[in-house]
């Protein structure tokens, strides 16, 4: 199998991110597939990420100060902006065609030896563990697709789990309460790991306290945002843990809300090494993070931004950033995006579109 047949291969599969829903969740069919593959998940520590809004973000932070604490870090994340092959990363380099091919081919064969037809997404989430078993990483950060608990990552003994925050989004699985959705995110907790928890809102406490971990760090308590204000081309933070105090942090984001994603970050990599972090590697590290699509500036005269914000707790977040950061003068345009069948009327309504001279909508808006 080759490059452009394993994208063909993977097109032939379901993919919930293409049609905007998904069968009766359930991760016995990548389960079935790591067996048939010999369990590669098993080989690597793991960070798994969860989260309505910030997991991709604190995931590359994750990743960037594991790598300047000179580890070999494998990241899965979704979806993609431009390739596939950004899903699959090591160290921050995506992965070679000749190998995303290889290990698609890997789970194209397991498909065929086992009596299950695994998702676009399954396929994706089991030909990264496999890359990043051969590739010999030291550890992976993983981001959940979507939920937590019976998302195909969910196969993973993770030794930190974090949760970045509550809010509501895919209701139609979940269930419609930030009750029902914290309970599924919180599936990702394993007996033996350190949950770290990015939500502050103390009414989901005890669904999170209900899982079995070895120790759980609370925003708020173990670690917290200190002081996070404007700086150019980022924000700069100070950030206190129950372990050490991080002053100064400059981080190459737009957006108040990438200090909590910061705090996380550095909440979850302290409980993966166990200690306190080096505050000049921790810079070293945040330097390095690139996120894009997160709030990403792609041209000045005019001002053009581009943001994966899906749904209304994101967009309120994106709106605020854009109106209080930027402060923005002149014509106003919204271009906004959306799949089929989502009400995204409360996610317009969080954008302020009242506030753009022309808003364009795609497909369902």
């Amino acid at each position: 199998m080759n490059y452009q047949e394993s994208l063909v291969y993977l097109d032939e599969h379901a993919s919930y991110e293409k049609t905007g829903r998904i069968d009766a969740p359930s991760t016995a069919t990548i389960e079935e597939l790591l067996v048939v593959l010999g369990d590669p998940q098993n080989d690597f520590r793991v960070i798994h990420v969860t989260g309505t809004n910030g997991k991709g973000s604190t995931s590359q932070i994750i990743t960037r100060l594991l790598m300047a604490h000179g580890l070999k870090v494998g990241t899965y994340s979704s979806p993609h902006l431009e390739n596939v092959r950004e899903r699959i990363q090591v160290d921050g380099e995506p992965i070679a065609e000749i190998d995303f091919a290889d290990s698609v081919a890997a789970v194209a064969n397991a498909e065929g030896i086992g009596t299950v037809r695994p998702s676009y997404f399954e396929i994706m989430t089991a030909a990264a563990f496999r890359w990043f078993s051969d590739d010999a990483i030291e550890v992976a950060v993983i981001e959940v697709g979507m939920l937590g608990r019976w998302d195909a990552t969910n196969v993973v003994n993770p030794d930190v789990a974090v949760i970045t925050n509550i809010a509501l989004d895919h209701t139609e699985f979940a269930g419609p309460t930030l009750g029902h959705i914290a309970t599924e995110k919180a599936g990702i907790i394993k007996s033996g790991c350190v949950a770290v928890i990015g939500e502050v809102n103390e009414d989901l406490r005890s669904i999170f306290a209900a899982e079995p971990c070895e120790e759980m760090l609370i925003r708020g308590e173990q670690f917290d945002v200190v002081d996070n204000h404007l700086a150019l081309g980022g924000r700069s933070v100070h950030i206190s843990t129950h372990r050490a105090e991080y002053l100064d942090l400059f981080i190459p984001l737009h957006g108040w809300h990438q200090g909590d994603n910061t705090a996380v970050a550095i909440a979850a990599v302290e409980a993966f090494f166990g200690s306190a972090l080096d505050a000049e590697t921790v810079q070293e590290g945040l330097a390095g993070v690139l996120m894009p699509g997160r709030f990403e500036v792609v041209g000045h005269q005019p001002l053009v931004i581009l943001d994966g914000a899906h749904n209304p707790a994101g967009a309120d977040v994106c709106s605020s950033v854009f109106f209080e950061d930027f402060d923005p003068h002149g014509r106003r345009i919204l271009v906004v995006g959306a799949l089929g069948g989502r009400d995204i009327s409360d996610t317009l309504s969080a954008l302020k579109v009242d506030e753009y001279e022309l808003v364009i909508c795609c497909n369902n808006c």
